[in-house]
């Protein structure tokens, strides 16, 4: 699964998204590899996952969850203010359905 989303995937995945709280952190250390790992298996198991990004301007925000997006090879869904929504296919146990189109 390529990590593009059409905008309706978009639109149902921050709906699924809405209920959730933050499962990780990125701390003062930045983007570790042991982080980037955690991340890794929170989306195979959950598949939907948000972080917490806790830089302090908006610029740098942006690029660690772009980094994290690319390092994981999962989809950034939505950011807001801190929180951004990841969202990558599992492998193993599929779980979220999206829709077409």
């Amino acid at each position: 699964m390529s990590n593009v989303l059409t905008a309706a995937q978009t639109r149902f995945l921050r709906g699924q998204a809405h209920g959730i709280k933050a499962m990780l952190q990125v701390g003062g250390k930045g983007i570790t590899d042991a982080l980037v790992a955690e991340i890794d298996a929170a989306l195979e198991h959950h598949e939907l996952i948000k972080v917490k990004v806790g830089a302090a301007d908006r610029e740098a925000r942006d690029a660690m969850i772009a980094e994290l997006a690319e390092r994981t090879a999962s989809a950034l869904v939505q950011r807001i203010g801190h929180v951004a929504v990841l969202y990558r296919q599992s492998r193993d146990r599929r779980q979220i359905v999206l829709p077409r189109a």
